[in-house]
């Protein structure tokens, strides 16, 4: 009778345990272009002070991994700064089963968007979405978790 609790009572933890980590968004992304369907970029994806943030650890295309490509296109301090390092998701906060509340930044047209994510697939997704105004007027990318 107790192996049998024991054994019930250690696989409801592995459950729990793997349920929660399959709904945190941080780790690092292979980002996927959602026009050509090709990987683009590494993101990490980080908490700091109770928010989640994104930066490019790596542009796939790039034989350098992209450390030498500028962001020319975007506004204020980003302008000319390296994209490799650059924040680009900012400030989105728990909310349910999703994150939201922040922007994203698309470094290749230097635009600021709206964005939520939601970890999906059992965890092995991250759905990412930027639009204006309202979330009804945007897209998804899904963003494929890195091992």
């Amino acid at each position: 009778m107790k192996k049998t609790l024991w054994i019930m009572l250690l696989i409801f933890l592995w459950t729990a345990t793997n349920a929660l980590a399959a709904g945190s968004p941080v780790g690092k992304w292979k980002t996927i272009d959602d026009k050509t369907k090709e990987a683009t970029s590494i993101v990490e994806v980080y908490e700091q002070g109770g928010m989640i943030f994104g930066k490019i650890t790596e542009l796939l295309k790039e034989k350098d991994g992209g450390k030498g490509m500028l962001c020319d296109k975007c506004a204020g301090a980003d302008l000319n700064k390296p994209i490799v390092g650059m924040v680009i998701m900012k400030g989105l906060k728990a909310d349910g089963d999703e994150y939201s509340g922040g922007t994203i930044m698309d470094p290749d047209n230097g635009k600021v968007y709206k964005c939520k994510i939601e970890v999906v697939e059992g965890g092995a997704q991250l759905k990412v979405r930027g639009y204006i105004g309202v979330s009804i007027a945007g897209r998804n990318q899904f963003w494929h978790k890195l091992q």
